[in-house]
């Protein structure tokens, strides 16, 4: 086994849900097989040891977990389609999936796992159970710091009850994860969705009913400027660590009562190539935009194993 076997996890051949338990009985296995005194090799003997000292130590397991850190593995491995079109360098990843007799899967179709579980080889481990795969809904809004916590938690409640409701059932391979670290730096993403190899990183706000004028960096109304949460360098850097994916940011500006339609959003400034790094968007906006990003991506009915399996480690 090479440093480019894989995660840790891949490595020890434990689900990222192992207890401290599994991964000692796997690190034991996996020292055996991987030892030179046994037939095995230094270099993957240093690597078995590396990610047992990694996963066996909450503090560095946790840092490893929020890093999303994966090793490079095989397009298959990793839960890539195998025939994707390259992305021309420096876009964002966007891919055409070629398949035998034009057939298409569409994001309404049953939820196509990869790689499959039937097709785990002997021995190894899936890096998620299947039970857990399945769930559509991964994590829940909860308290973090000291100031305006419950105002917090109710905004994101409510956009997980959009979700939930108006996105979800559309798309049975979309996967909601909430209560994400930001990888570039110590915030929270409060909402990610992904479906197939398309990714939505989604803030949310809560403003007063009227007409607002999106410029690209403010929100405008009445002659008054109001900042939405920064996502576009969140949106990067999640862009970097998954580079099959497509990323993009929404942010859902709420109204007090309950209107999907309210706040109106007027965007000012629109991106040449198509969406931009950061959509803002009312509650109506977002579901229908958000819908249409992921149909159009290439296999929208595809659950990304690998990809979910670092999500799910990178939860607060």
């Amino acid at each position: 086994m090479t440093e480019s076997s894989g995660s840790y996890y891949q490595v020890l051949r434990v689900p990222v849900t192992a207890t401290e338990k599994e991964i000692k009985v796997a690190y034991r296995r996996a020292a055996r097989t991987a030892h030179p005194d046994h037939g095995g090799d230094a270099a993957a003997f240093r690597r078995v040891t590396k990610a047992y000292e990694t996963l066996i130590d909450p503090i560095r397991r946790k840092a490893y977990d929020r890093s999303y850190a994966a090793g490079t593995v095989r397009g298959d491995e990793a839960g890539r389609e195998p025939h994707f079109d390259a992305p021309a360098a420096g876009s964002r990843a966007s891919a055409t999936v070629h398949r035998p007799g034009n057939a298409r899967n569409t994001a309404g179709d049953p939820p196509v796992y990869v790689p499959a579980y039937d097709s785990v080889p002997a021995g190894d481990v899936p890096l998620i159970p299947l039970e857990l795969a399945s769930q559509q809904v991964h994590g829940m809004p909860r308290k973090r710091g000291i100031f305006g916590a419950e105002a917090r938690i109710q905004r994101e409640m409510r956009t997980v009850q959009l979700l939930t409701r108006q996105v979800l059932p559309a798309i049975p391979a979309a996967r909601l994860i909430n209560g994400l670290q930001s990888p570039a730096d110590n915030s929270h993403i409060d909402h990610a969705v992904l479906s197939g190899y398309r990714l939505a990183l989604i803030g949310s706000m809560l403003l007063p009913k009227g007409a607002y004028a999106w410029d690209g960096r403010t929100l405008n109304h009445g002659g008054r400027a109001i900042p939405p949460p920064q996502l576009a360098h969140v949106v990067r850097a999640m862009q970097d660590i998954f580079p099959e994916l497509n990323v993009t940011g929404w942010t859902v500006v709420l109204s007090p009562g309950g209107n999907l339609h309210e706040p109106v959003i007027d965007n000012h400034r629109r991106s040449a190539g198509g969406l931009e790094a950061v959509q803002v968007v009312n509650a109506a906006g977002m579901v229908r935009g958000l819908k249409e990003f992921l149909a159009a991506g290439p296999a929208p009915n595809t659950v990304n194993v690998p990809v979910l399996a670092r999500l799910l480690r990178g939860m607060h």
